[in-house]
């Protein structure tokens, strides 16, 4: 809800393309800025105390916003400042409670021994099922019952997860690090090719990923005339799509191996954003967007496989850390290109997105073909 929501609640409010995709590049500066002093706090506090305090701070932030929004009119420049300031400050505290909820899977992974992708899988696989209701939801109460409903649904769900979430002070293992920690697992990203070039591949694919989640309100909303719900169902489809991706490529992995996979997933989230390119119907951009993230999911499925045969154990949290920051950069950079354009010329815009994306993983894909994806 805080990653697709927000941004149909700042369209909703200030009616403006511009706004909207410079809400979603200030929503991703902080957290990228914020995840190594998410990973000092968790190492410092314990996993349930940070992910119960963030929680618990969101859940006040958009109380306070949805208070402020049922009194001001919608488009002033005090209602323009809210939305865009809640814009950043859920995004910093989503990235605390992010940060917590990884180290705990990384220490149910380590916990699981040999069974640990099953683990790794079955946490993709929530991941993808929140992501299939929020979209929906968010857009659902935004259009029938505006800021206020919206904000209090996500207030509500933040307090539900500071009850329900991690119990006691165990201090994490394996968090994000301090800046040496960041150099450490940037050296270590350089010595294993085969994870390097995937990463690198994945980056640039991100870019097109990130450039289609700016721009869709816009897209949907303004350019087709679409409600706030159906660009919300938009993502709730794809996320759909990946989870049954993500189920599909666990057993195929184990029966064709990891390069065979990610090539054809690679294919497939190219292929489909090069047709999204040339979309111009609301359906179009459904179903084209399904397909891209089952792709997508089966990219991310062969990334935590081959980060967990690839990466040594004593600098498991460096080298994620650096990963995950560098999976990360495009996002920004992507509201910032949708802030910059006029809605009419973002269909050019996906179009090199997707001509890029689609030489990055094939470049990516056949590196990874003569690289040993296992240690040696």
């Amino acid at each position: 809800m805080t990653s697709y929501g927000i941004p149909l609640l700042v369209l909703a409010t200030t009616g403006s393309a511009s706004l909207t995709g410079l809400a979603f590049a200030l929503a991703w500066i902080p957290r990228i800025a914020a995840f190594t002093v998410a990973g000092t706090l968790v190492d410092r506090y314990g996993i349930a105390r940070v992910f119960r305090t963030a929680c618990l701070a969101r859940a006040a932030t958009v109380t306070a916003a949805a208070g402020l929004l049922t009194v001001l009119d919608a488009g002033a420049r005090t209602a323009t400042g809210t939305v865009m300031l809640l814009a950043v400050l859920t995004g910093v505290l989503t990235e605390f409670s992010y940060v917590a909820a990884e180290t705990t899977g990384g220490e149910a992974s380590r916990a699981a021994g040999a069974g640990a992708h099953r683990v790794q899988s079955v946490l993709l696989g929530i991941d993808q099922s929140a992501t299939l209701a929020g979209p929906a939801v968010s857009g659902l109460l935004l259009e029938r019952g505006g800021p206020a409903m919206m904000l209090g649904t996500l207030a509500a769900f933040s307090l539900l997860a500071a009850a329900l979430g991690p119990r006691g002070q165990a201090t994490p293992t394996c968090v994000a690090p301090r800046k040496s920690g960041l150099r450490t697992g940037w050296a270590t990203l350089r010595s294993l090719p085969a994870l390097g070039w995937l990463v690198g591949g994945l980056v640039v694919s991100n870019g097109a990923v990130a450039l289609l989640q700016a721009a869709m309100p816009v897209i949907v909303v303004t350019e087709l005339g679409r409600s706030s719900t159906d660009a919300g169902l938009i993502w709730s489809a794809a996320a759909l799509a990946a989870v049954l991706a993500i189920t599909a490529s666990r057993t195929a992995i184990d029966r064709w191996g990891l390069w065979p996979v990610g090539a054809v997933a690679a294919a497939t989230a190219a292929g489909a954003t090069l047709a999204l390119a040339h979309a111009s119907t609301y359906q179009g951009y459904l179903l084209l967007i399904a397909v891209l993230m089952a792709g997508e999911g089966g990219l991310t499925v062969v990334l935590r496989t081959l980060r967990t045969h690839l990466i040594p154990p004593r600098t498991f949290g460096s080298t994620l850390a650096v990963t995950i920051l560098l999976l990360l950069l495009p996002y920004p950079a992507a509201g910032l290109l949708v802030a910059a354009l006029p809605p009419a010329q973002l269909g050019h815009a996906i179009t090199a997105a997707a001509l890029l994306q689609a030489v990055g993983l094939a470049t990516a894909f056949t590196r990874l073909r003569t690289l040993p994806t296992r240690p040696a």
